[in-house]
């Protein structure tokens, strides 16, 4: 959530870089949200001057008792109990207009950062870089979804019996290679210096509205309503969450957790060619980084997250490009994303395996997550996550690209933990 310093101090600029995400009518909102806080610090205003007048004729009660004039006292007394009335329902009121504000601030996106470039959708995204041989394929080559079929590796039928399209089911080396992986991005994980942790696969409400996810993803979360959960659709969400309410020192940051999940997500308006075998499922695995950071340090520390995840579609030897997003395609909560694409052989297009985000105090001020600084003052620190990776787009680039008349070559890197170099 923005703070409200922000918007009072820096309008103007906070209307024209809203305006790069396209929110719509920003500057209305920003108009009600100014003129919603204005009524809120008048009214406060209000309720401590009543306050500070009953407690200044308040202390005359005694001298007057002590003079013998009760009467004059009594007077007192009730002016005194009077004022405290009004006050009280000014900050009765005070309350109401403090909701009406939240319910205003919390529509509001993260500002995006100084180099994210304008554009409305992915076609306007900016190319940072790009590397890796594209493969050529032979001519007997198809797509991943005809290779989980005739591999008998991956199989989606079976998974919308039990439960639905979106739901696949993984077999023998196929479900040998998704447990590869996992284990493979954890380990670089802790080897680059993330600790470790293993989180719930469900969240409350409070840890939805930390990340940013609740409310403006309300609908594309599963939630469970006899428990008031929420199925996670990435682990950033719980990870994060460990340090909400928390005040940490500033001698500890940045603070490093990687972590593996099953992620959760309704895709709710996703058809055609893009939903197809691995493209987009409801459920999927993936491994998650996420840093706690010192707001001085948070776009050195993105520059070193977007290094590492190139580092591990590198290693896969899976051609990739990083994308800059423009305003139009970047998450509620993101001030600056890249994206990480690889090359699909058998279909032909660029398929999106992660994003690396930073959310400068974003998130922190939903989740109350400061720091003491080296003068003992607290501030908000900066929260940055990244996909390293999401398993079923790697999967699939990692069948195609890799197929051959013999069978579907597995990157070295992963036979160790395979057990084995062909499917």
């Amino acid at each position: 959530m923005l703070q409200i310093n922000t918007i009072k101090e820096k309008a103007n600029e906070v209307i024209e870089r809203l305006s790069i995400k396209n929110f719509k009518n920003v500057e209305q909102h920003i108009k009600e949200v100014l003129d919603i806080d204005k009524l809120r610090r008048e009214t406060q205003q209000k309720a401590d001057d009543l306050l500070a007048e009953g407690n200044k004729i308040a202390k005359e009660v005694g001298t007057l008792m002590a003079k013998g004039l009760k009467d004059e006292a009594e007077k007192i007394k009730a002016k005194t109990a009077e004022l405290k009335q009004e006050s009280k329902a000014f900050l009765d009121k005070l309350v109401e207009i403090e909701k009406q504000l939240e319910a205003k601030m919390i529509l509001l996106p993260n500002l995006p950062h100084i180099s994210v470039p304008k554009g409305f959708h992915a076609d306007d995204n900016e190319i940072v870089h790009e590397e890796g041989e594209m493969p050529k394929l032979g001519k007997d080559a198809v797509p991943h979804w005809d290779l989980c079929v005739k591999y008998d590796i991956v199989d989606f039928e079976l998974g919308n019996k039990i439960t639905g399209a979106g739901f696949p089911v993984y077999k023998g080396k196929g479900a040998r290679l998704q447990r590869a992986l996992i284990n493979y991005f954890l380990e670089k994980g802790i080897e680059a210096g993330y600790t470790e942790v293993q989180v719930p696969l469900m969240v409350n409400e409070d840890s939805g509205f930390g990340t940013g996810n609740l409310p403006d993803k309300d609908g594309q979360m599963y939630y469970i309503q006899e428990d008031d959960l929420y199925m996670i659709p990435t682990a950033e969400i719980p990870v994060t969450n460990l340090y909400r309410n928390l005040i940490l020192q500033a001698k500890n940051l940045p603070i490093k957790n990687v972590a593996y999940s099953a992620c959760f997500r309704r895709e709710a308006g996703s058809y055609g060619k893009d939903v197809r075998g691995l493209n987009r499922l409801h459920q999927f695995d993936k491994v998650e980084i996420v840093n706690i950071a010192h707001p001085e340090k948070s776009y050195e520390i993105l520059e070193e997250m977007k290094d590492y995840a190139a580092s591990l579609v590198r290693s896969l030897g899976l051609p990739f490009r990083i994308v800059r997003l423009c305003g139009g395609d970047m998450s509620f909560a993101s001030a600056l994303t890249y994206d990480f694409e690889v090359w699909s052989a058998a279909q032909e297009r660029w398929l999106e395996v992660s994003s690396v985000s930073n959310f400068e105090s974003f998130q922190s001020n939903r989740m109350k997550c400061r720091f003491k600084n080296e003068e003992g003052k607290t501030q908000l620190v900066h929260t940055l996550n990244g996909s390293a990776m999401a398993l079923p787009r790697i999967v699939a680039a990692l069948l195609e690209n890799n197929q051959t008349p013999e069978g579907i070559v597995i990157p070295k890197v992963l036979r160790k933990h395979t057990g084995f170099d062909m499917i």
